[in-house]
């Protein structure tokens, strides 16, 4: 899951990007709203948390121009604004939630959840065939016996479920499963993607996990 946190102090957007990847999320930052407006519209975010008062455009422009392009995309603002006319204003540019500062993690966290739940990518259990995993607990089960995984780990194997039966081509995953872009090296993929086949192995020949060769990999129910 890949967040953009648009933010111009450097402590705030610290924070978040340190708590947010311990949650398994991708994060990019952008410090203005020239540059986060151009990563919103060039990238795919699963939530972007976006400051008001920001240099460039405000968070104010940034979300009209995000929704013209991108009507779907959840945008939770973030701002130090608290009246109610502050709040009416930023839900009616578009946004989908409005945090004012200073806020608690867990609440945003919490926030963050319930948009991918109306987004319909969020859901406290996911399956692949016999493969269990429970988002809330981080913990994988298959063939009633507990699997240890990294938090890498997790994170791929959860991208990978989510798109099960889709490519996922090796620029997607490391979009969205790591902090870092398309023009980096993808051969780690191919490391995690083994360490994660056997850690699921059970010894009975069954590998959800198929390389779609020269592409990427495909998650298979059968």
């Amino acid at each position: 899951m890949r967040i953009l946190v648009v933010e111009d102090e450097k402590g705030i957007s610290g924070f978040l990007k340190d708590g947010l990847a311990e949650e398994g999320f991708a994060i990019d930052i952008a410090e203005d709203g020239t540059s986060g407006l151009e990563y919103a519209l060039t990238n795919e975010y699963d939530v972007i948390l976006l400051d008001w008062m920001i240099p460039g455009f405000s968070g104010i422009e940034v979300c009209r121009k995000i929704r013209k392009s991108k009507p779907d995309v959840p945008i939770i603002f973030l701002t130090a604004k608290d009246t109610v006319q502050d709040t009416v204003f930023g839900l009616e540019a578009g946004a989908n939630d409005y945090i004012k500062k200073p806020f608690e993690f867990e609440e945003l966290l919490a926030r963050i959840r319930v948009l991918l739940r109306k987004k319909g990518s969020e859901e406290s259990v996911l399956k692949l065939g016999d493969i269990e995993m429970n988002l809330d607990s981080h913990r994988v089960i298959r063939d009633s016996k507990e699997i240890e995984l990294t938090p890498k780990e997790f994170s791929l194997l959860e991208y990978l479920i989510r798109n099960k039966g889709k490519v996922c081509t090796r620029t997607r995953i490391i979009e969205h499963v790591w902090d870092i872009h398309f023009d980096s090296d993808t051969s780690v993929i191919d490391v995690y993607i083994n360490f994660l086949r056997k850690k699921l192995d059970t010894g009975k020949g069954l590998d959800h996990i198929h390389t779609v060769r020269g592409v990427g990999y495909m998650a298979k129910e059968e």
